[in-house]
């Protein structure tokens, strides 16, 4: 049972659960345990919980784009996947993030949004290892998993059963995508 999830914009989380994307960018959140935009890997594996907050059509790529909802969080969501960070990079440059723009779903703008928010601190790349639950978790929201935050801990009763869930991508595809990813951090894992 995993008791933490990590928050991203739901149509990140349906590009995640689909095979689409195995990345996600991170600095952090405002509400965050190290202080406002410091971004730490708290847990290794975890659920995917869908954010609506701050998620905008014209941030996302086409075909993409046409799928986002914009809307304030709803009274429940539902987590469809769990993940597992393989590798962390701080990202060199922004060349860097141009050479693997195939296997991200973000914008030229929505990525030089994030090297621009706080420019001081740095931002990492996350690949994923996301796997669909066999039994989607759908919990209640309240303020316990609301606001600006990355991590996400789950009360006991919302615990996420991950038993016999399914990798969204053969073991030969993920290995493709870290290679192309490593290739382009310049092997630099964190």
């Amino acid at each position: 049972m995993l008791t933490a999830a990590l928050k991203e914009w739901s149509i990140v989380c349906d590009l995640l659960c689909e095979g689409r994307t195995a990345v996600i960018l991170r600095k952090g959140g405002i509400r965050e345990p190290g202080g406002a935009g410091v971004f730490a890997l708290a847990h290794r594996r975890f659920g995917l919980f869908p954010s609506w907050a701050h998620q905008r059509a014209e941030r996302i790529k086409t075909p993409w784009s046409d799928r986002v909802v914009t809307q304030g969080e709803p009274p429940e969501v539902t987590m469809r996947a769990v993940a597992e960070a393989t590798v962390i990079w701080q990202v060199p440059s922004r060349a860097a993030v141009d050479a693997v723009d195939d296997l991200h779903c973000w914008t030229a703008p929505q990525i030089d949004m994030r090297f621009a928010y706080k420019p001081d601190r740095p931002l990492y790349l996350v690949a994923l290892r996301v796997a669909r639950l066999r039994d989607p978790r759908t919990i209640q929201l309240d303020d316990t998993y609301t606001g600006c935050r990355s991590w996400v801990p789950l009360r006991p009763e919302d615990a996420i059963d991950d038993a016999g869930a399914e990798p969204v991508l053969e073991d030969m595809a993920f290995d493709r995508v870290l290679g192309r990813l490593n290739a382009a951090m310049g092997g630099k894992e964190q």
